[in-house]
């Protein structure tokens, strides 16, 4: 079979994509690319003003592209509320949600509920997001969840203990692949708890490999070694992009650039760590992920 690339993705007309954070990087790039299969685009972002920027430069070369531009900030319980009630009061229907948005090594900071930002952004948000999407996601036929993990999840071992790092000195790398692998105890916890309904969604994950994106800023050395390893953002979002539209993508599917330690290259089908299938790690994530959202799942 040939490298799998855009030009597999099948026409999306008459679907409704939301994609978090999707003015820059990897979520822009997939918007853009599912925008020009005929996808209506909700792009789910922090900042409107950027968001609606983004969609003039796209209808520059896609003039009769379908786009809606949505305030959601991950890190705030309430404006995910919003957000969620804003688009099941607009649409009928939620063909695919790409869990796309993050923060990466930043400092230590806490979102508007108390939640260690990058556990809180990363994991918790699009946790409360996808809940409160499920009623129009679980009624539109073939839909599909989308989480986007990373290479870094290798290095995740969460201290239930401690999830918002209140009693040890913060370490946020290790707090960013914390995130990572909360990421894929998700997707995977989804997809065993969705797999008796019929017409479930399919729930898959993503990993863009070294992808040279925004997300690296506060980083030397990615500043460092993008030019040697990383890819550029076009090839980063294949994973993705085939996570979203592979019609025959199964539940619990994880996709990621095929090359050398999975940095670059086409996008395939790989293997998260062990750690990663631990089932009651995912339980004690996902009953800890409900109590401390007050999202619980249909």
């Amino acid at each position: 079979m040939s490298k799998w690339n855009t030009s597999m993705i099948p026409d999306q007309k008459g679907r409704v994509i939301i994609i978090t954070g999707a003015t820059s990087g990897l979520g822009k790039e997939t918007a853009r690319v599912l925008a020009e299969k005929n996808a209506t685009v909700v792009l789910a972002i922090r900042n409107v003003k950027k968001g609606e920027a983004v969609v003039m430069e796209f209808k520059k070369t896609l003039p009769h592209a379908s786009f809606d531009v949505r305030a959601l900030s991950l890190d705030s319980l309430n404006s995910i509320k919003e957000f969620a009630a804003g688009i099941l009061k607009s649409y009928d229907r939620v063909d695919v949600l790409i869990n796309n948005a993050g923060v990466m090594a930043c400092p230590f900071s806490k979102t508007t509920d108390g939640f260690e930002i990058q556990m809180g952004v990363n994991h918790l948000g699009h946790f409360a997001l996808t809940g409160l999407l499920m009623p129009v996601i679980q009624k539109t036929q073939g839909s599909r969840i989308v989480a986007t993990s990373s290479q870094a999840h290798r290095q995740g071992d969460i201290n239930f203990n401690d999830l918002q790092w209140k009693n040890r000195k913060y370490v946020t790398g290790k707090a960013y692949s914390d995130s990572k692998i909360a990421n894929l105890y998700f997707a995977y916890e989804l997809a065993r708890k969705l797999k008796d309904q019929p017409n479930a969604p399919v729930v898959t994950a993503a990993h863009p490999g070294w992808t040279i994106t925004e997300l690296q800023r506060h980083s030397v050395m990615f500043r460092i070694l993008n030019p040697i390893f990383g890819q550029k953002v076009d090839q980063g979002a294949l994973p993705t992009l085939r996570a979203a539209t592979d019609e025959q993508a199964k539940s619990g599917d994880y996709f990621g650039p095929k090359g050398f330690m999975e940095m670059k290259g086409a996008p395939v089908l790989v293997q998260s760590n062990a750690l990663s299938h631990d089932k009651e790690k995912a339980e004690k994530l996902w009953s800890m992920s409900e109590s401390l959202t007050g999202v619980t799942y249909p």
